[in-house]
């Protein structure tokens, strides 16, 4: 079966809006397209935007922000379910914190992604959200879509929906390759000059270009960080879906049910 429907979705102020189905699955056939979404927040989202998100059928969403986040950030769209966390408030954003010290390089600013990416799956308020998410989605009826968006739609973003294309039975090679494609859908290349000296001006550094490239794009060390630490932890990633998430074979199966066609 080939897929016509587009897997970038071009919108003006919502960041890294995109389709991550249609991919071929080992329980046979491919994860449907139209219902399964990932994007940055909406806070900036146009009236127009709002209008186009509407259509796309989105009954769960999980807004995985931290509470001060969307404080500061108040969403313009919610799904019928919205699946919200108020644990992990923060001051100020963790990765401005980490801006803001005496001296920062380009290595330094990827090893704390790296760190991050290790902490992230077992954070109580990441694998709550995790959980309900899982649990929503093995309950969609009909042609209802769900909807994963952090602030950027890249980290935590990232790991909810490699899982969820783990359950689904998508390729480590695809899981790999979607992961990866934030840095097409928001342009890395082209956008980082201007980013830099957005944050520069912010935090009052001369930092170079590339230490805010972490903080932009996704690398796939990240995501290979985050797997060999649930690997670590939990002794596979089977393992971690059933006994941290509580998402067991038959939720699982429910969800391979309505996302996969043949």
């Amino acid at each position: 079966m080939t897929n016509t429907r587009p897997r970038l979705l071009s919108f003006e102020t919502v960041r890294n809006f995109r389709d991550f189905g249609g991919y071929e699955s080992h329980h046979g056939g491919r994860v449907k397209m139209g219902r399964l979404y990932r994007s940055g927040h909406h806070a900036e989202a146009s009236d127009t935007e709002l209008a186009k998100m509407a259509e796309l059928g989105i009954h769960v969403q999980a807004d995985l922000r931290r509470p001060d986040e969307r404080e500061k950030q108040r969403a313009r769209f919610q799904a019928p379910v919205t699946i919200t966390h108020d644990g992990g408030r923060e001051t100020d954003a963790p990765h401005i914190r980490f801006l803001t010290q005496m001296s920062v390089d380009a290595a330094t600013a990827d090893q704390w992604m790296v760190e991050y990416y290790e902490a992230a799956p077992f954070k109580a308020h990441h694998t709550e959200m995790f959980t309900d998410w899982f649990g929503h989605l093995a309950a969609l009826n009909g042609e209802a879509a769900g909807l994963v968006n952090c602030a950027a739609g890249k980290d935590r973003t990232g790991i909810l929906c490699a899982l969820t294309h783990h359950i689904l039975g998508v390729s480590e090679v695809d899981i790999r390759a979607d992961y990866d494609l934030t840095n097409e859908a928001v342009d890395v290349a082209s956008r980082l000059p201007e980013a830099a000296a957005y944050f520069n001006n912010m935090l009052g550094k001369d930092y170079p270009a590339e230490v805010f490239r972490p903080f932009m794009g996704v690398h796939l060390r990240y995501l290979d960080k985050a797997f060999a630490t649930i690997n670590e932890r939990a002794g596979s990633v089977d393992a971690y879906l059933v006994d941290t998430l509580k998402v067991d074979e038959k939720m699982q199966a429910e969800i391979r049910g309505r996302l996969i066609e043949n």
